[in-house]
Order: C-alpha cells, then sequence, then structure tokens
C-alpha cells in the first residue's frame, strides 16, 4: 500500500467546504471521485484542514493510500484534467506510510483579505471594508496579541463544533495593508469550527469601540461563542500553508 501528499489550490465559492457532506458538492468529493476514476479503486483522502463553505485554499495538505504504484508526473496531470477548473493539484509525492496529513501537522497558515474599494477582481476573495483603509495597524496589531499563546478558543469556536479540546497554541496574528488591500495572517498549532473568521471579527469590532485592553479576556474567560464578535465573511479566508517536521 503506497500513501501520496498532495498539495492542493482550490476556489471555494461554490463548494460546501472540504468535507464530504450528503447531497452537497465538496472538495474533498470532487477530488476523491477523480482519483478513482483514474485508479479503478475506492480511495479516501484526508486534508490537514476541514475548510468551511465558502472559504479557498492556496496551500491545503492531503493524503490518499492506494495499492497502485503511480507514475507521479503522469498521474497529476490526468488528476487535474479531470478535476474542475476551481480545483487543482500543485504537487503530489510519496510519502512514509505512517505519514497523516492532518494528525502530523504542526503549523497551520491562514490567510484573510480585505479590499477597500470595489473590484470585480477583488470581489470573489476578499471582503469589502472601506472603513479598514483608515485604520492604525499597529494598534490593530497590539490588540491581536492578546490571542496569543496557548489559550481555550471556546469563544471563537461556532456552538455546533464536535470538538471537546478547545485549547489551541496561536502562535502569530500580522495585520498588513498596501494602496488596495489589507491581510491579516493567523497561525496556529490547529484551529476550532469557524474559528479565523470569529477572531478577526472579534478583533475588528474591539478597535471600532475602542474597547479596554481586558476585552478579549474577557472573551476568551467567557468560553461562550455569544461573548464574541460577529464572524467576518467566508470569501477572503485562505489556508495559506501547513507545515510538517520535515519541513
Amino acid at each position: 500500500m503506497k500513501n501520496y501528499k498532495l498539495i492542493i489550490q482550490y476556489n471555494g465559492t461554490n463548494y460546501s467546504g472540504w468535507q464530504i457532506q450528503k447531497n452537497a458538492l465538496s472538495v474533498q468529493g470532487e477530488i476523491q471521485k477523480a482519483i478513482s476514476i483514474l485508479l479503478k479503486e475506492k480511495v479516501n483522502i484526508t486534508a490537514a484542514g476541514r475548510t468551511d463553505a465558502g472559504v479557498h485554499a492556496w496551500g491545503q495538505t492531503a493524503n490518499f493510500r492506494a495499492e497502485t504504484n503511480l507514475n507521479l508526473f503522469k498521474f497529476k496531470h490526468s488528476l487535474n484534467a479531470l478535476l474542475p477548473n476551481d480545483i487543482a493539484v500543485r504537487k503530489i509525492s510519496e510519502v512514509p506510510a505512517n505519514f497523516h496529513s492532518r494528525f502530523d501537522a504542526v503549523l497551520r497558515s491562514y490567510l484573510y483579505f480585505f479590499s477597500f474599494e470595489k473590484s470585480p477582481f477583488f470581489y470573489p476573495y476578499s471582503y469589502l471594508n472601506r472603513k479598514l483603509k483608515d485604520y492604525d495597524f499597529r494598534k490593530l496589531n497590539e490588540i491581536s496579541t492578546f490571542l496569543i499563546g496557548e489559550k481555550d478558543f471556546s469563544s471563537f469556536s461556532k456552538n455546533k463544533s464536535e470538538t471537546k479540546n478547545k485549547v489551541c497554541n496561536v502562535q502569530n496574528i500580522r495585520w498588513r495593508k498596501s494602496n488596495n488591500i489589507a491581510y491579516v495572517l493567523i497561525e496556529a498549532d490547529r484551529f476550532l469550527h469557524g474559528m479565523v473568521r470569529a477572531m478577526i471579527g472579534t478583533i475588528l469590532e474591539a478597535y471600532s469601540e475602542d474597547a479596554p485592553k481586558k476585552f478579549l479576556r474577557d472573551i476568551l474567560h467567557a468560553k461562550n461563542r455569544e461573548a464574541a464578535g460577529q464572524a467576518v465573511p467566508a470569501k477572503g479566508l485562505f489556508l495559506f500553508k501547513v507545515k510538517y517536521p520535515a519541513d
């Protein structure tokens, strides 16, 4: 049995998310279907992160096991020919049998994009927020430091989340802006369902209301999603990259 690792990009606009769901189009489902057609065997592909509906990926990592000894160059091109235009496999490699894209990951990086003016090119991949252009990004970075570290992020997780362990180690939050766009990079060992978008929305709320320093601490201690701010829209969020010990 061979174990293969994929680096995948996708536009999540038309999908219910990564994970296969009943009566819904998923990224996982499209890739599994294409691989099964090529290999003539049923496969199960596992990803490093289960992105939500409408969320994109620049560097999603996934792996699957198969009996076939693949010609990686030919397989990659055949697979991309079968996949829809909004999903692309960028790299494929054979990895050790015990490699697991989800459990072996040590760091996940997300990028969230904002645009300051209406544009048909920015629209599908960013949140239009004209006010943000005048924000003090040094202050946004300062506010964000209160969410860095190993903490219980229950207040930033969707209520329907089945994950019992809500402790995550957020290692970096960094805001940047240019003439027409801005972005925030968030890196952690793991993320909860809906966590990134809830964090970003709450940081913006703390800034706009000029909230005291203990505002985010109080939200964390509440361990209640209703205590945090409104999540920003999914379309601006990208799973940027996933790191492993060997990287």
